[in-house]
């Protein structure tokens, strides 16, 4: 009989927050494969857990995922950590749980700390909606892509950022998102926890001065509903009326459909289109 397969959240920084059941979980399986043995062993070594560790990071995550597969295929329970807060977030532990689904292994989450939900908490931002980009790719181009998508993004925005790389981080922001409200969370659940809420160009320019210790959560105001309408607006209202009109109708749509949908791009009624192209005749 098939064994399974643990996700067990661990501490993103103080050891309190790990739960009962998790460390009677670390306890019991038979393996605990760790993102970084070495950071992992502290963690163990003060709860006391003596079950053996084994590797498994972002290297060498597709062929050592096949080997723990094999293992919980031969009977074997298995428990994956991460170095701070839930495996599968933005590590390694996705492709684990993809090939256990492939071989039809159990998965089950032994819930606990998460930094993204941590910070975005205590942000003061909106907190229904919301987005999580994890790091920026590091590739210009691509990094850039994502940027620019998160442009019109309605929803909180939620990044990780490591420090040396923050004040970049912040100026690529400003630049294609503007000066928007952002919250940076640090040294999250420590002793040293602190949070600043504020604009994007304010906390640039603070960290010019003070550079961070730690991970960094950045959480940043989405774009409100009214200001893409604004945008959208704007930009419709650039066109002239002819041409707004035959954008419609060289997709098919009637006369009278067309002006109605040139209405709605333009904040106006119906009417005042009809009567403007009556004036333009």
């Amino acid at each position: 009989m098939a064994g399974i397969l643990y996700l067990c959240a661990t501490p993103i920084g103080n050891l309190e927050d790990i739960t009962f059941r998790v460390i009677k979980t670390l306890k019991e399986v038979d393996l605990i494969a760790a993102e970084d043995t070495r950071h992992s062993i502290k963690l163990l070594n003060h709860f006391q857990i003596k079950t053996k560790m084994t590797s498994y990071h972002e290297y060498n995550r597709v062929e050592k995922a096949k080997f723990l597969v094999r293992q919980i295929l031969d009977g074997k329970n298995i428990a994956l950590i991460t170095d701070a807060g839930t495996p599968g977030i933005s590590d390694p532990g996705e492709e684990l749980v993809k090939q256990c689904y492939g071989a039809g292994i159990q998965v089950t989450a032994l819930p606990g700390a998460c930094a993204l939900i941590n910070a975005l908490i205590i942000s003061g931002q909106p907190t229904r909606r919301f987005c999580f980009e994890a790091f920026l790719p590091a590739d210009k181009k691509e990094r850039k892509n994502v940027l620019d998508q998160l442009e019109n993004e309605t929803r909180t925005i939620i990044l990780y950022e490591a420090p040396h790389r923050l004040l970049k981080t912040l100026e690529e922001l400003l630049e294609i998102l503007g000066n928007r409200k952002m919250t940076l969370c640090r040294e999250l659940t420590k002793k040293h926890e602190s949070v600043f809420l504020s604009t994007i160009e304010e906390i640039l320019e603070y960290h010019r001065e003070h550079l961070p210790k730690g991970e960094c959560v950045l959480i940043i105001q989405g774009k409100s509903f009214q200001e893409l309408k604004a945008e959208s607006q704007e930009s419709f209202l650039k066109m002239s009326l002819s041409d707004h009109m035959d954008l419609y109708m060289q997709q098919g749509y009637s006369k009278k459909e067309a002006m109605k949908l040139v209405a709605k791009d333009r904040g106006v009624g119906k009417r005042e289109i009809y009567q403007q192209l009556l004036d333009e005749k």
